[in-house]
């Protein structure tokens, strides 16, 4: 008997696409299916969920993602870097008197 999770395995021969909702993961799986390629699927997916899930992701926000170049045989990754900065003397609210 194999222990009970709530979280599937996902497993593909030709190629695989998932986000949090099945509409993006099947449209990102379509674009693989016609010949795209995971970047292609990967911007499809997101553009999908800013319609299905807007109040989830947005075009402001962050896609992290691990990008694997078979021909330079390297993995970059397009997670934010956090700078953090000494704040502006402009975002102070000085009152008016």
């Amino acid at each position: 008997m194999t222990a009970f999770t709530t979280r599937p395995e996902i497993l593909g021969t030709f190629g695989v696409v998932t986000s949090t909702h099945w509409i993006a993961s099947a449209v990102g799986m379509s674009i693989l299916e016609k010949g795209g390629n995971a970047f292609d699927a990967a911007v499809a997916t997101g553009f999908v969920l800013q319609i299905v899930e807007p109040h989830l992701c947005g075009p402001g926000g962050d896609m992290p993602a691990i990008l694997y170049s078979k021909k330079k045989t390297r993995s970059r990754s397009s997670a934010p870097r956090v700078q953090r900065r000494p704040a502006q003397r402009s975002s102070t609210i000085r009152a008016r008197g």
